[in-house]
């Protein structure tokens, strides 16, 4: 019997030894990815890097994606047209660059006074905004996938102080999707500028203030050396959804396993984004703070200004857009139900922690 079961074991030995499954039998593919972010945001850039880096460890090499920085392959405000029309097969960029293809497309990364990180990691996966998304994106022979979430971002910089909304007034101030339109309605003149330009663009004067990213980023890009207001909360992006934009047809010609693999790493980059910002945002603001600059929270009065003006949009894009008006009922649902669970869960949590740090005099 013990020689026989040595035999059996023996003879089983080389299958243990062979080349992963998932290689047997599947195609060599290499494919591009240009991102509408630039090598210097070291973050956001190097997401679409991680992205790609896992399709090929997933696919023990025999799939690679090649990520190139804005400006390499195409312009960064041009990715998505690049994917649209085949001559790259992915890109790495938000949805609310491009709005102006389509006004529902702003769901795919944020808008104004809708949903925080959490409540977009349920939407999108569980509450059906995958699929409404990309019902959109359709139209353009495009898949997307969430890949990145930036958390939320911070309110702007301003080289005056901001006290009331007529302070906006006349003001060029660089802002992406919707809340552009918002700012628009209290007579902000809006700018949407692509993130490597944006610098040059507040030195020379040609905006007066900016909202980007977070105190990582808009550090790096050296906001805080012409505009010294640095306001908070970022009412228009809760959270900010990144994508990775797979021309259709090629998405569709893939083996199941590769699409997979693609998935798969899509939605671990979210989630080391997200991780990498709420480790790093933190010391930027320290250092910020520091170095002289004026944080300052938006006053109410702002907030309920531009709250009224979202409410008008939002009621302009949707009698002009039924899959606009389909997104925002869906998110409007969701967003009113979680927040139920959200006062008893995450926001008593963190009241209780502040509380509790105020009593310790931290």
């Amino acid at each position: 019997m013990q020689r026989r079961f040595m035999l059996a074991a023996g003879a089983a030995a080389p299958v243990a030894l062979a080349a992963p499954a998932l290689a047997q039998g599947l195609p060599e593919i290499r494919w591009r990815l240009t991102s509408s972010f630039p090598r210097a945001l070291d973050v956001t850039y190097s997401t679409s890097e991680y992205m790609c880096r896992m399709v090929s460890e997933i696919t023990d090499g025999r799939f690679r994606i090649t990520p190139f920085p804005a400006g390499e392959l195409v312009p960064g405000l041009q990715a998505m047209d690049a994917v649209s029309a085949g001559s790259v097969e992915m890109a790495h960029s938000g949805g609310l660059f491009f709005t102006g293809k389509n006004s529902a497309l702003a769901f795919s990364t944020t808008v104004p006074f809708m949903l925080n990180v959490r409540q977009q990691h349920a939407w999108f996966f569980h509450g059906g905004g995958n699929e409404l998304l990309n019902g959109v994106y359709k139209d353009f022979d495009i898949h997307a996938l969430p890949c990145g979430n930036t958390g939320n971002q911070m309110g702007g910089w301003f080289r005056k102080e901001i006290r009331t909304a007529e302070d906006l007034r006349g003001l060029k101030f660089r802002v992406a999707g919707l809340a552009g339109n918002v700012m628009a309605k209290v007579g902000v003149i809006p700018q949407q500028i692509a993130p490597g330009d944006i610098y040059p663009a507040l030195e020379r004067g040609t905006i007066d203030g900016v909202e980007y990213i977070g105190p990582y980023d808009d550090a790096k890009l050296g906001f805080n050396k012409v505009a010294r207001y640095y306001y908070y909360p970022g009412w228009g992006e809760g959270g900010a959804v990144f994508h990775a934009f797979v021309n259709l047809p090629k998405f569709q010609a893939l083996p199941a396993a590769y699409r997979a693999a693609i998935e798969t790493a899509c939605t671990a980059a979210t989630t080391w984004m997200l991780a990498q910002y709420d480790w790093k945002n933190v010391e930027a603001l320290y250092r910020l703070v520091a170095d002289g600059v004026q944080l300052r929270a938006y006053p109410n009065e702002v907030v309920d200004t531009l709250h009224r003006a979202t409410q008008e949009v939002f009621a302009e894009l949707s009698a002009a857009n039924p899959k606009f008006r389909e997104l925002l009922d869906s998110q409007v649902a969701f967003r009113d139900r979680h927040y139920a669970y959200h006062q008893v869960s995450d926001y008593a949590f963190d009241s209780m922690m502040l509380r509790l740090r105020r009593q310790q005099g931290r």
